[in-house]
């Protein structure tokens, strides 16, 4: 099997528009993002949320349908499988998500916690895994799920390390919306935070995307220092309540990313 590495310094797409951009293409990005959104939806019901005409969504679908992109239950279109069978294999082909699985599972047991595996692409950040403990919390997130770099210990232990350049791209692109009254919106204390989060090597989330639950996370670099990724432990608060608490939790966490950083660069 090959493997790629996804180049972290490549968030071209979050300022470079197509110069000619095909329409048909872009109307059908526009469906499967309903579709995503809605989960099912009859054909009036999206032609309705795209304010598209029923003739054109219904092209659009049949063609989807052909190459078996969406499958159609009674009158209900929804997206198919094919979509989870590509992103398996794009995942697979992450070096770090194969130099990682065994890793964050070992956490995950010996924690009883949620652990998070997470990469970068396009200012964002993207789920390559998940492991979960006896005890782990449940949270909205999945394989493949984008998220803000702001508000997540994930998210912050990648930004860091990134350049200042890329940083204040990403801000500006991207901003600094707020999740909870916890989420830092203020570009200035932003990056004074990630000043203290490259300078300590670990991140933490306090209730800053979810209420009640806490985290912490570390980046996952490379021998020249690019960083690759970030493994984070989450926790309802009332597990990470005191300072001793917290940082026997980041001792797990940031030796799992240096036995994540040796296999990448050993394996």
């Amino acid at each position: 099997m090959n493997s790629f590495i996804i180049d972290p310094t490549d968030d071209t797409a979050m300022n470079e528009n197509a110069r000619h951009p095909v329409k048909s293409l872009e109307t059908t990005v526009a469906i499967i993002e309903a579709l995503k959104e809605m989960r099912s939806a009859h054909l009036r019901d999206l032609a309705d949320e795209l304010d598209m005409n029923k003739s054109t969504v219904h092209n659009h679908l049949s063609t989807l349908r052909e190459h078996e992109y969406v499958i159609k239950n009674g009158e209900a279109y929804q997206l198919s499988l094919q979509f989870l069978n590509i992103g398996g294999i794009l995942r697979d082909d992450v070096d770090l998500f194969g130099a990682a699985k065994p890793k964050v599972d070992d956490l995950a047991a010996e924690t009883g916690e949620l652990v998070t595996l997470a990469t970068h692409e396009r200012g964002l950040g993207v789920v390559l895994y998940r492991a979960k403990g006896e005890n782990a919390v449940e949270l909205d997130t999945h394989i493949g799920s984008q998220l803000a770099l702001h508000y997540s210990g994930l998210g912050k232990a990648m930004m860091a390390h990134l350049p200042p350049a890329q940083i204040d791209e990403i801000i500006e692109e991207r901003g600094l919306p707020p999740e909870t009254p916890n989420t830092i919106t203020d570009p200035a204390r932003m990056r004074e935070q990630l000043e203290a989060v490259e300078e300590q090597g670990w991140a933490y989330d306090d209730e800053e995307r979810w209420r009640g639950l806490r985290c912490v996370a570390a980046p996952i670099r490379t021998e020249d220092g690019e960083v690759r990724g970030a493994v984070s432990l989450s926790t309802p608060k009332s597990r990470m309540a005191t300072d001793a608490d917290k940082h026997e939790f980041v001792d797990a966490v940031k030796n799992t990313a240096n036995l994540i950083e040796l296999s990448l660069t050993y394996s």
